[in-house]
């Protein structure tokens, strides 16, 4: 896959949730399609003040298709939302922004090469996953640090078979009703910048263990995605948010913690005036003391949910 064609996924711990899919066997996946309804319950969250509600959904960006995850409590908030907002606008001419900024910042200066800038360990832990995903190595060895973990993570769902035309925001923004008007916290451009602007050391440190989580945790996607069928916001934060918390705490704080806070601005603006709205993130941003929901409670919202 060329290096332009990742969607990127916009959240939390993208090694952990995108990136760690070697395990999602093929029953694992057959079996939560033909799971009841009733049995997903992705977590989801309300905040009302006297005249507005904010329904907060967690979403995961790539599944694999007809996997049963609607609860009813969304549907059920999207044919009253006045509004729907996403992380990133969900159309085709944003995400061939996407994939030209990233495609125009995510090459290394000319002379350099992604394996020199890595420890012995780490050279032949990428080798091996670009044999077992089938990736180039050469294209990999052109690319920054940040930009070759997505591109490895981009493989690795097509290999496991989970797709972002089968995950909660394509499949939200194409059957929600149309009155809903769509909006996005962030721009393409400011996206990739998240990415770019990472120091090199953090960039480096996060490739690196999602390279040791491909060898020591094959299971890691089955495991996060059984936990948000169920709704267990203390196993998901385990899954995906601590890692990433001990082995780039620079990264998280641009991709986590300063993302949550302007999301909460914005939403507590949204409060403030009338209407309904539904907002659809990724679940990392939602839960913990510095998910949005917390911050929002601590607002003086009222806030129901896990």
């Amino acid at each position: 896959r060329g290096p332009g064609a990742p969607r990127f996924p916009n959240m939390w711990k993208f090694k952990r949730l995108w990136a760690s899919l070697c395990g999602l066997a093929a029953p694992f996946a057959a079996a939560l399609a033909l799971a009841s309804p009733a049995v997903a319950k992705p977590p989801i969250w309300i905040v009302r003040d006297g005249d507005s509600e904010v329904v907060l959904f967690g979403s995961i960006h790539v599944l694999p298709p007809g996997l049963k995850w609607r609860p009813a409590a969304l549907d059920k908030a999207l044919t009253r939302a006045d509004d729907l907002w996403f992380e990133l606008p969900i159309d085709p001419a944003s995400e061939v922004e996407t994939a030209q900024i990233a495609a125009a910042k995510g090459y290394l200066p000319q002379g350099q090469s992604l394996a020199a800038l890595l420890a012995p360990a780490t050279q032949a832990r990428l080798a091996k996953a670009c044999q077992a995903l089938d990736v180039d190595p050469r294209l990999i060895d052109r690319l920054e640090p940040w930009f070759a973990e997505v591109v490895l993570a981009s493989a690795q769902f097509r290999d496991q078979g989970a797709y972002a035309d089968a995950g909660v925001e394509k499949t939200l923004a194409a059957s929600a009703p149309a009155s809903a008007q769509r909006r996005a916290f962030e721009t393409p451009a400011q996206q990739i910048e998240m990415f770019d602007a990472a120091p090199r050391a953090a960039q480096i440190a996060s490739l690196e263990e999602s390279l040791v989580e491909l060898d020591s945790d094959p299971h890691a996607y089955e495991h996060l995605l059984a936990a948000w069928m169920r709704g267990d916001v203390r196993a998901l934060d385990r899954e995906a948010l601590a890692p990433l918390r001990k082995a780039a705490p620079d990264i998280y704080e641009r991709l986590v913690t300063a993302r949550n806070a302007a999301w909460t601005r914005t939403l507590d603006a949204r409060l403030k005036g009338r209407g309904r709205t539904v907002v659809v993130v990724g679940v990392g941003h939602l839960i913990g003391p510095g998910g949005v929901p917390a911050r929002l409670r601590a607002l003086g919202y009222s806030v129901q949910g896990p």
